[in-house]
This record gives C-alpha cells, structure tokens and sequence, in this order.
C-alpha cells in the first residue's frame, strides 16, 4: 500500500470518530443550548458510543459478508454524514441524540477501513499499515477537540457537526475514486452467520476476551479524561473558552503520534512488554492530570504520556488479534472493538456525574482506577498464561 492510500484511510477513519467526540470540548455550551442538567452532559458522547456499539455487532460483520469492502467504506460513510446533519439541525436532545446515535452506528467504517488495510498488506508490512491508519482515528478524536472548539466559538457548536457531514460525503467520493476495488472471489459467509460467530464462540476464547477487557478499561480511563476534562477548564479558575479548550487537543495529538512505532514493535515481536510498560505509564499519568486545579503545565504533562500509552496498547492489540485471527480479521476487530465502545461509553457517562460529585479529584480518583484495572487484566494473563503450539488455543 502506498503512503497516498495509507494517509487517506488514515482520514476516513479520523473523520468517522470526529463524529462520535467533536462534543468533547462543547459539552457545556451544546448541554445548556439543547436543555440538559449538567449532570447528564456525559450522555451526549455516550450516546454516540452506544451507536457505535450497535454498529460493530450489527454493521462489521457485514465486511466479512461482501466482496468489496470500498464500496461499504463509501456507504458508512454517506450515512454518517446523515447523521451528522440530523445532529446540527437539532432542536432539542432528542433529535441530537437520534442524530448522534446514527453517526455513531455507522463510524465503525473505522473497522472495515482497518480490515481493509490488513488485507491489502504484506505480512511484513501489517504492524506499520495499523499504525498509519490507526493514528487517523486518534487524529480524529483528539484533532476533532481543536478544530470543533474554533468553529463553536466562531458559529457555534451546530456548524462542527455541518462541516464533518460535508468531509463525509467529499470522502465517501473519493473512496470510490482513489481505492482499488477489494473483489474477493469465493466469499461464501452470510451476514447472519458472521453476527452469530461475532456473539457466539469468539467472546469466548483467551485473546480476544484479555485484549478486549485491556481495552475496555483503556478507553474508560481515556474516556473520563477527555469527556471530562472540560468542565473543570471552563470554570474558575481557568474559565477557558471553546477554542482554549480545544487546543488541548494538540498536546494529545503529540503523545499519540510519539506511539506510532508501535505497529513495528509489534512487527519485531515486542508487543507484549510495550502494552505492560505503557499500562505502567498510564496509571501514573493520572498523578499529573489530577493537579488540573493547580497547574495547567503539569495536566499537558500528564496528558501527552496518557495518549502515548493508550495508543500504543490500542496498536499492539490490534495487531496481536489481526495476526491471530488472520482468516476472520474484520469479525475480531468488530468483537474487540465491542470492548473499545462500551469502555468509552463508560468513562464519558461516569466523568461528569464523578465531577459534580466530588470535582475533579473523583474524576482523576477514577481514571486512574480503569487505568489500574487494564494492568491488572495484563498482569493476570501473564500470570496465568502457559506455552502453547502455534495455532492452538487462540
């Protein structure tokens, strides 16, 4: 795969998650203007990841039931956009909710754009493929910050969600035009046969179950941090504006792209010990993110180790699992990211509700709680972990 083709599903699938984040710095202004206590505010990013739950138990199998995955990249992405214009026009929480549930289900083109660079790829090559494509969605998530805090303090909150819709359809576009089709002869999996292989066996088995609940605490930990950390900075004594805000994002974007060896750690065998030590580096990230109230230099500090160590395991994961499950790559993304989802649901419902508990020292108290649990999920398999035969007792 050439860089060209590497950065543009880099793109889509920074554009697709944009979709599900982009209220992360506004969920003040966009909680206030669509009549939501503070309190509920997390919902609005949580809904997103519901759809997006919805979506990879639904949506992802169907990559392993077609013959050319860049024409169900090109649909997702079509609809997405749908949602995201419902989201922008929206009058009230039902509607934004409605809207951003469906740009939510229809985001895990994330999952088929990824399934679709593995299968283009050299084995040699996958880990680095992963890494490029992959960096888009942390891109998307963390980039969406500084671009969505510009725009709301310009035309506010609606015009974030209006401007994705249009990079939606302009990418679905050009997806057709730039992609080689993916014909892959002989695919005989039925779509109801996949849904049944992604609930069925597969939660069942070693890999996926220990990588996904690494994930699912992983992404609780980041989701508390970045659904959250508005609030404190749009009070006293910060009282930062949206687009302050957002630029926070860049220091995350340094921290995620400082990761992008990680696909070839894991090209070179070494994906176990960099997902331990960067579990390591994420609980103690939280020391530095909890001085919030006191020290902005010290929350950049924490904030840039954080994103580093998340999307480092994030990489390595996924490498481990494609490499595993190589004859059902899209189904296994689907069944890992069910974990990703419901760990970012999480955190970004509980963050808001912990603040207005306790403040931003609950909030921190539970980042670094998920964080604990995802090394202590790592810990536990490598305790228990026995030598097998290669292609055995997956």
């Amino acid at each position: 795969m050439d860089a060209w083709r590497r950065l543009l599903l880099a793109v889509v699938c920074g554009v697709a998650v944009a979709g599900v984040y982009a209220a992360q710095p506004v969920l003040d202004v966009m909680g206030r203007d669509l009549g939501l206590p503070p309190g509920l505010t997390g919902w609005i990013v949580a809904t997103g990841q519901l759809g997006y739950l919805a979506g990879l138990v639904l949506l992802v199998p169907l990559a392993d039931a077609v013959a050319d995955r860049r024409r169900l990249i090109a649909v997702h992405l079509a609809v997405t956009a749908t949602g995201l214009t419902l989201t922008a026009s929206a009058s009230g929480p039902g509607t934004a909710f409605a809207g951003l549930a469906v740009a939510g289900l229809f985001a895990v083109v994330v999952q088929t754009t990824v399934a679709y660079a593995v299968s283009v790829s050299p084995p040699a090559e996958r880990g680095r493929n992963i890494g490029v494509v992959t960096s888009g969605v942390v891109v998307g998530i963390l980039g969406s910050r500084v671009v969505t805090g510009s725009l709301a303090e310009v035309w506010g909150w609606r015009s974030c969600y209006a401007v994705l819709a249009v990079l939606s359809l302009g990418l679905a576009g050009l997806v057709l035009a730039v992609l080689p089709a993916e014909m892959r002869p002989g695919r005989s999996v039925r779509y109801g046969r996949a849904v049944l292989a992604l609930g069925g066996g597969l939660f069942g088995q070693r890999t996926l179950l220990t990588r996904g609940l690494i994930a699912f605490f992983l992404f609780a930990s980041f989701g508390t941090l970045w659904s959250g950390m508005s609030l404190p900075l749009a009070g006293p004594p910060w009282q930062l504006g949206e687009s302050g805000i957002g630029l926070f994002g860049l220091v995350g974007l340094s921290g995620a792209l400082g990761a992008a060896r990680a696909g070839r750690w894991a090209d070179a065998g070494r994906a176990v010990p960099v997902t331990g030590l960067a579990l390591v580096l994420l609980v103690l990230s939280w020391a530095a993110i909890a001085q919030l109230p006191w020290s902005l230099w010290l929350l950049v500090l924490g904030i840039v180790i954080l994103d580093f160590a998340v999307q480092a395991v994030h990489v390595s994961n996924q490498h481990h699992l494609t490499a595993v499950y190589a004859d059902r790559a899209d189904t296994v993304i689907g069944g890992y990211m069910v974990f990703y989802s419901l760990g970012s649901a999480l955190g970004a419902a509980t963050t808001t509700a912990a603040f207005t508990a306790g403040g931003w020292s609950y909030a921190s108290l539970l980042g670094a709680g998920f964080a604990g649990c995802a090394l202590a999920v790592w810990g536990t398999e490598r305790l228990l972990r026995v030598p097998v035969r290669a292609g055995a007792a997956k």
